[in-house]
């Protein structure tokens, strides 16, 4: 007798990415339902190929530190540090419009300096001096803006050279070069979190501290690498914002935290550490992506749409945390035995 189709469906189901794959279908369809003469068209696809990759970029910042129970809350200040360390050089040291590819890449190079920089920082609060994630980076983060700020003054960097829109604003091969961008980053990530020791040490200190620490895993080494990975991870965001707007500016990108930790957890991320795939948080990415699109469409304004982001993440909260637990729990022993 063949089992019936239902429970293979309820134990599909089960897996955190195949019900989010279930919701970003619901959400595309009731999106091209509601406004089908602008959402469903080659534009629009276009255009949201170019702009989900600066927030999903932060999203994999903010996966890699969840995956060890804590979080980056620094990732937007981070960013636009680095975006404006990378555009004061091409505006101040570099010959202006003239700067060549050398000067472009230098200040990349220097972005990507910064943000490991800035990773470190939170890396040492955290591994170090104890301080609790969330602290920590909430306060390193209005650092790195008062850095930003203290950089510029408060005022937009602009006139660079025409080179720096292609990052944020070109394609390649017919891709936006975001989306590559993007498409190589979850790669290597998932790759690196899968495949590697580092990924396997990330995901048993998450799951089980003091087991890591019976391992002989280097705890503060690992915590150290991890929020180094998330500070690059960020500068690379900031490079492609400010190529986006062409121009750094220390309050770009305000509401992009709440979004990346929204992604993160949406895409089947525990918070409590321990578990989570880059392939859910590609789904949650183009749920999101799907989500902002239909909703600017619709005319929704931007506060309802962060009261709709900040709602979608408390019920999705609720629902992973009452299976996280029921997956923890020790089945029940057989009526009449004890344990």
């Amino acid at each position: 007798m063949t089992a019936a189709p239902a429970p293979r469906w309820g134990r599909l189901l089960a897996q955190p990415e195949a019900r989010l794959a279930l919701i970003m279908v619901i959400v595309f369809a009731l999106m091209a339902a509601l406004a089908p003469d602008r959402f469903l068209t080659g534009q629009n696809a276009t255009s949201m190929a170019f702009q989900f990759p600066e927030f999903a970029i932060l999203a994999l910042a903010i996966t890699i530190t969840m995956l060890t129970g804590g979080i980056d809350l620094s990732i937007v200040g981070i960013a636009n540090c680095c975006a404006i360390i990378s555009s004061l050089i091409l505006t101040r040291l570099a010959p202006g419009v003239d700067a060549g590819i050398g000067w472009l890449l230098l200040s990349y190079l220097a972005a990507l300096a910064g943000g490991a920089a800035a990773g470190l920082f939170n890396g040492v609060l955290i591994a170090y001096l104890g301080l609790p994630p969330i602290l920590a980076t909430l306060g390193s983060g209005l650092i790195f803006t008062g850095l930003a700020v203290a950089f510029t003054g408060g005022t937009a960097v602009m006139g660079f050279p025409a080179s720096v829109a292609w990052l944020g604003n070109g394609s390649l091969m017919g891709l936006p070069v975001p989306l590559i961008v993007f498409g190589v980053l979850a790669a290597g990530l998932s790759f690196v979190l899968s495949r590697t020791g580092f990924g396997l040490k990330v995901q048993m200190f998450g799951a089980n501290p003091l087991a890591a620490r019976y391992a002989a895993v280097d705890i503060e080494r690992l915590l150290l690498k991890v929020y180094v990975a998330s500070g690059m991870l960020a500068a690379v965001a900031g490079l492609v914002i400010m190529s986006r707007a062409n121009s750094a500016k220390a309050d770009y990108g305000q509401s992009y935290t709440l979004l990346a930790v929204l992604i993160a957890v949406l895409g089947g991320v525990n918070p409590y550490g321990g578990y989570g795939r880059v392939i859910g948080v590609v789904l949650a990415v183009l749920t999101m992506q799907f989500l902002s699109s239909g909703l600017n469409m619709l005319q929704v304004s931007n506060f309802a749409r962060e009261f709709i982001w900040g709602a979608l993440l408390i019920l999705v909260m609720v629902i992973n945390t009452r299976n996280w637990r029921r997956r923890r729990a020790p089945a029940a022993a057989p009526k009449g035995e004890t344990r």
